[in-house]
C-alpha cells in the first residue's frame, strides 16, 4: 500500500500529534517516513543595511537551531517506533509548495499531516497550509484532526 510517508511538522502540539500518528501508521504498514519542517525566508523592511544583514543572520540561526530541534525530537520518536526515518529541513516562501514539491522528489506516497480545523472567517483569514497541500497535491494526504 503506502511505503513512503512525508510527516510534514511546524513544531507545534498539534503537529506532533500528527506525526505520532504518521509515525504508528508507517510501522504498521512496515513504511520508511521522511520527517519535513520548512523554513520560512527572513522578510525585513526599512532596515538599514548593516542592521538588517546581523538580524537577517540571527534569525536565519535561530531558525536553523530551532528546526533542528523539532526535527531530532520527531526522528527519535520515529526510530523509537521501529521505523526508517530521515529529517529534512526545507525552505520556502510557501511551506504548502515545499511540502508537494519535497513528497514528489522524494518518492512519498502519503503526506501526514496536522490540521487545525479552522471554519468560516477564521480559516478565510488564516489560511491553512494544509487547505493548501490538499487543493494541490496530486499525493493522498491524511490530515489528522484535534481531538477535542
Amino acid at each position: 500500500m503506502y511505503t513512503h510517508l512525508l510527516l510534514p511538522t511546524d513544531g507545534s502540539p498539534l503537529s506532533n500529534h500528527a506525526i505520532d500518528h504518521g509515525v504508528a501508521l508507517a510501522a504498521r504498514l512496515d513504511a520508511a517516513v521522511t520527517i519535513l519542517t520548512v523554513i520560512e525566508p527572513f522578510r525585513a523592511f526599512n532596515l538599514s543595511a548593516e542592521l538588517m544583514a546581523d538580524v537577517r543572520d540571527n534569525y536565519e540561526r535561530s531558525a536553523r537551531e530551532g528546526a533542528d530541534r523539532l526535527l531530532q525530537d520527531a526522528i527519535g520518536r520515529a526510530r523509537a517506533a521501529g521505523v526508517e526515518a530521515t529529517p529534512l529541513l526545507g525552505e520556502g516562501e510557501h511551506p504548502h509548495d515545499t511540502i508537494i514539491q519535497t513528497a514528489g522528489d522524494r518518492g512519498c506516497d502519503l503526506i501526514v499531516m496536522a490540521s487545525h480545523g479552522r471554519r468560516g472567517v477564521g480559516a478565510l483569514l488564516m489560511g491553512s497550509e494544509t487547505q493548501k497541500v490538499l487543493t494541490h497535491s496530486t499525493i493522498p494526504v491524511l490530515v489528522i484532526r484535534h481531538k477535542d
